[in-house]
């Protein structure tokens, strides 16, 4: 577990970064295009991993660009016709982009427009578009090329490219966004370029991912976590053989890059005449690779990440939402880093509980290493007697306080039972803290623990039993690492 030590420079980060964009921006010339994968915001896994970088970094980052910067974000019109969900947050991807469209604006973004991708006249997409105009939003349609990406003579055409709309951009730098992957986010760049270069002006594209990242070893750990976060997909970090056979140097890319690359490079030389790159890592512009101050910290943090994956796709699979092969593939990652599920210390403490008390169990174990843990009891489920049981040790309370009388607790379990048809009357997480929050208007030891709250963060959770869907929303929402044992209560 580690310790609340910092292993990344996140102001290093902050200014290097926005440096290296800007000579890239310098490099083309007139205006660069610029796809923006994973998480502008809210990146947790990338602040699990490397401890030191914070869920905001990389919009951070971007607030330096702000004057030269625009945001076009784009959707798949076919996500917004089957609704598709962002697991993360649980909305979907039309949702997510209005969200987005808030956030961006609140710190200052400038927000350009909205492009519908791969537009076929969905209905669904259509309303949409209508919503975003009622929001003042400029909206564009980009259409589906038939035999992309390999058809270049149709897709560099007029019938191709040329048919979708022109995103009339004002700012040098135009950071290309999307609620998820597969929303089209290159597509959209290329296409830009191509109508930019009809129009005379000198546009570049370029790519930001924070992971793989390109100038640490192949099987680093946190490489390696990043192909547990994407086990699903089924994609693997490879050795980028463009950039060896160029440079003689040995960097990392990801499989889907390095295989669409020599397409890339065609459409760069039919765009513009020539590619202006020799492998799919030059067109990267990540530094976080040069911000790491301390190895052995994220290294560890980053094998943590890869049990806790593991887990979360044990559950997944006992819900029938992950396949064998996902198993099999995390467990040759755990392999690969040196790392069971035998290490995860709050693991062995939630099931040692379960042991002792003959019912489910969970356990925390806090940034100094101290180990907590929390039983089923007949007023509280194990998730929220240990919530309360941490937060009475972060207080300084002794353990026989009642942050909460039962006489608070047993008209919500009435309330509950009688009224809300549910079946077990004991209080999930969320109940647990608005009853703390009441008791914390006149009880001096429910307003100090109440205090403590903010101190979660960051702490490993681990139950014997899968969560409730309350539970593990509120959990995340604390900021607090969980992991599950695969089995039902």
């Amino acid at each position: 577990m580690s310790s609340g030590k910092i292993g990344f420079d996140h102001e290093k980060y902050l200014k290097m970064q926005s440096a290296h964009i800007r000579e890239r921006i310098a490099h083309f010339g007139d205006k660069l295009y610029l796809e923006f994968g994973g998480k502008l915001f809210d990146d947790f896994h990338a602040s699990r991993v490397l401890p030191g970088f914070r869920p905001d970094s990389k919009l951070q980052m971007l607030l330096q660009l702000k004057e030269d910067a625009e945001i076009v974000i784009v959707i798949n019109a076919a996500d917004i016709e089957k609704n598709k969900v962002r697991s993360d947050l649980g909305i979907t991807y039309d949702v997510d982009v209005i969200r987005l469209l808030g956030q961006f604006r609140k710190i200052g973004l400038y927000v350009s427009s909205v492009v519908l991708t791969r537009y076929e006249g969905q209905p669904s997409a259509d309303a949409f578009q209508s919503r975003l105009e009622a929001l003042h939003v400029k909206v564009y349609r980009h259409y589906q090329i038939k035999g992309y990406p390999s058809n270049l003579p149709l897709i560099i055409s007029d019938e191709g490219y040329g048919r979708n709309d022109y995103i009339e951009t004002t700012r040098r730098l135009v950071v290309v966004t999307a609620p998820g992957p597969g929303s089209g986010k290159m597509a959209t760049c290329l296409s830009q370029l191509y109508h930019e270069h009809k129009r005379g002006i000198n546009a570049g594209y370029a790519k930001f991912e924070t992971f793989p990242i390109w100038n640490i070893p192949l099987r680093h750990p946190v490489n390696l976590a990043y192909e547990a976060a994407t086990s699903d997909l089924n994609d693997v970090n490879m050795i980028d053989p463009y950039h060896l056979e160029a440079y003689g140097k040995t960097t990392v890319n990801y499989n889907r890059d390095v295989e669409i690359f020599p397409v890339l490079s065609a459409m760069f030389e039919k765009i513009l005449g020539e590619s202006p790159y020799k492998s799919p890592t030059d067109m990267g512009v990540n530094m976080a690779g040069n911000c790491i101050i301390d190895d052995a910290i994220v290294q560890e943090a980053a094998r943590e990440e890869i049990v806790r994956r593991y887990y979360v796709a044990l559950c997944e699979h006992r819900k029938g939402n992950a396949s064998e092969e996902e198993l099999y593939k995390l467990e040759l990652l755990m392999k690969q880093a040196g790392v069971s599920t035998e290490d995860r210390r709050v693991a062995a403490a939630a099931l040692a509980r379960e042991q002792e008390t003959g019912d489910a169990a969970a356990a925390m174990e806090l940034p100094d290493g101290t180990l907590l843990t929390g039983r089923t009891s007949e007023l509280l489920g194990a998730s929220s007697a240990l919530l309360l049981n941490a937060l009475k040790h972060f207080a300084g309370l002794p353990d026989e306080v009642l942050l909460m009388s039962p006489h608070v607790i047993e008209p919500i379990q009435a309330l509950k039972v009688k009224h809300l048809g549910n079946q077990n009357p004991r209080l999930h997480t969320d109940e647990t803290l608005l009853a703390l929050a009441i008791c914390a208007n006149t009880d001096e030891n429910a307003r100090l623990a109440m205090e403590q709250i903010g101190r979660l963060r960051g702490c490993e959770v681990h139950s014997t039993v899968i969560l409730s869907a309350v539970d593990e929303r509120i959990f995340k929402r604390l900021g607090v690492n969980l992991t599950c044992e695969p089995k039902y209560s």
